[in-house]
C-alpha cells in the first residue's frame, strides 16, 4: 500500500478554481470558508457601515468578503479572506487595484463568526493577522453578539451589544453600537446537537 502525497496548491492555482471565493490557500492546502445567511448578512452590514465611513471621509479603501489578502511574510503562499477588509489611504491607492490577491497590509479586518467555525480556527487567524501585523482585528460574534478587538499591540477588549466599536487611530472618527452590527430580531438557531 502506497500513501498518496496531498495535492498542494498556489495562489495562482486558487485563482484559476471555479469556486475559488469559498476558499482560502494555508500551508499549500484549501481550507473552506464556513457561511451562513447571519454572518453573511452581519458581514455585510459591518462592511456598509465601515465603507460608508471610510469613503465618506477619504480615510482609504474598504473590501468585502470575497477579497483575499496574500501578506504573511512567514508564508508568501497564504491566502486568507477576512469578512471586511480596510487599508488605509496613505498606503493604497484605487489606481493600484489588479487581478489577483492584496499584497498590501491591511490596517484593520474583521472576521465574523459562523456556526460551523471552531474556536481554534478563529484564534489561528487572529494570530495570524497580528503576527503579520495587521494594527486592529475585529471577531465578530452574532451568537453572543459581541465583538472582541485585538490590537497589534497585544491588547484586547470584549464589547458587548450596548457598548460602542471605535475604529480608534486606525479608522479615525468610526464608531456604531455592537447591536447595529446585528439583525433587531435575529433568531438565532443552531442545528441539533451542536
Amino acid at each position: 500500500m502506497h500513501a498518496t502525497a496531498t495535492q498542494t496548491y498556489t495562489p495562482e492555482d486558487l485563482l484559476a478554481m471555479p469556486d475559488h471565493k469559498d476558499f482560502e490557500l494555508v500551508d499549500g492546502e484549501l481550507v473552506e470558508l464556513n457561511v451562513s445567511p447571519l454572518s453573511s448578512w452581519v458581514g455585510g452590514r459591518t462592511y456598509r457601515l465601515l465603507a460608508n465611513h471610510v469613503e465618506d471621509m477619504g480615510l482609504g479603501t474598504v473590501w468585502p468578503a470575497d477579497n483575499g489578502i496574500q501578506c504573511f511574510a512567514d508564508d508568501p503562499g497564504k491566502v486568507r479572506k477576512p469578512d471586511v477588509t480596510f487599508i488605509g489611504r496613505d498606503r493604497f491607492a484605487p489606481a493600484g487595484l489588479s487581478d489577483g490577491f492584496l499584497r498590501v497590509m491591511p490596517d484593520l479586518v474583521v472576521e465574523v463568526i459562523s456556526a460551523n467555525d471552531l474556536a481554534k480556527d478563529v484564534e489561528r487567524k487572529v494570530a495570524e493577522y497580528l503576527d503579520a501585523g495587521i494594527a486592529l482585528v475585529w471577531v465578530v460574534d452574532p451568537d453572543t453578539r459581541t465583538v472582541r478587538v485585538h490590537r497589534g499591540d497585544g491588547s484586547a477588549a470584549r464589547l458587548r451589544q450596548d457598548d460602542r466599536l471605535s475604529g480608534e487611530a486606525i479608522v479615525p472618527g468610526f464608531s456604531c453600537r455592537v447591536r447595529d452590527l446585528f439583525p433587531v430580531d435575529a433568531v438565532i438557531s443552531r442545528p441539533a446537537g451542536s
